[in-house]
């Protein structure tokens, strides 16, 4: 009995440690998740971390309709709260990291004029993310509504299903893009430099992006899911955001 009880103890064991884990990330995050992912499989080397990236929107539509996923790393609060209050998420949504928008060009700009650049002759095409289910397209249509810009440019506007789409558009086809600040951390990014190629929205001109994180109810109690939320959530992960330009 003594032997069968080792048995069955060490295979629970080992279920638990090597295990996948399926998330549904934000496409904002993907600049840093390669950092992320690296520092987590530092503490959990046995735990193998399954990404699907997209828009908060579409993905949330996923989630609601089936996907398989765990855990949701969402570009703001609206999506993982609607998941939360229909049951579809097992812990109340809380804020892992606060993204800023920036305004991106592959040629020098005068950003001194900040984002009544939008409006000048040399700048034909803007990208931007969808702002019906991208937060960074939202926060990007919200900023040139509130600069009183919207209807002078928005002939102008070019739409990305997700920011890091914009972020694409923005390097291959257009002049100008609203992309998260968090892009220009990356490895391939670096050689944009700000006040020549980019600058920071004012935060002034749109709500805080508090993106949000929830476990959802596919986890089934999931230790390993449970180990990559708190490790989401820690000092490590923290650094990590706060290199990629996102407020803490």
């Amino acid at each position: 009995m003594v032997k069968k009880f080792i048995i069955v103890f060490s295979f629970c064991c080992l279920s638990l440690s090597a295990s996948v884990i399926n998330i549904a990330v934000a496409a904002n995050v993907s600049y840093a998740l390669n950092d992320l992912k690296s520092e987590f499989h530092k503490i959990y080397p046995d735990i193998k971390v399954q990404v699907t990236l997209g828009s908060s929107g579409k993905l949330t539509a996923q989630i609601k309709n089936g996907a398989p996923y765990e855990l949701f790393m969402a570009a703001n609060m609206k999506y993982p709260n609607a998941l939360y209050a229909k049951g579809l998420a097992t812990t109340k949504p809380v804020v892992y990291a606060k993204g800023s928008l920036a305004m991106l060009s592959t040629r020098s700009q005068d950003f001194a004029k900040g984002i009544a650049i939008t409006t000048m002759p040399n700048i034909k095409k803007i990208a931007i993310a969808n702002p019906n289910t991208a937060p960074y397209g939202k926060a990007a249509k919200e900023a040139l509504k509130n600069a009183s810009l919207y209807t002078l440019v928005k002939y102008k506007l070019v739409y990305a299903e997700s920011v890091s789409g914009a972020v694409a558009y923005t390097v291959n086809a257009t002049d100008l893009g609203f992309v998260a600040k968090s892009s220009l951390f990356s490895p391939r990014m670096k050689r944009f430099k700000k006040g020549v190629n980019w600058m920071e929205v004012d935060p002034k001109l749109y709500t805080p992006i508090k993106q949000g994180i929830v476990i959802l109810k596919n986890a089934k109690n999931s230790r390993a899911i449970k180990a990559f939320y708190d490790f989401i959530l820690s000092k490590k992960a923290k650094r990590i955001f706060k290199s990629y330009g996102y407020v803490l």
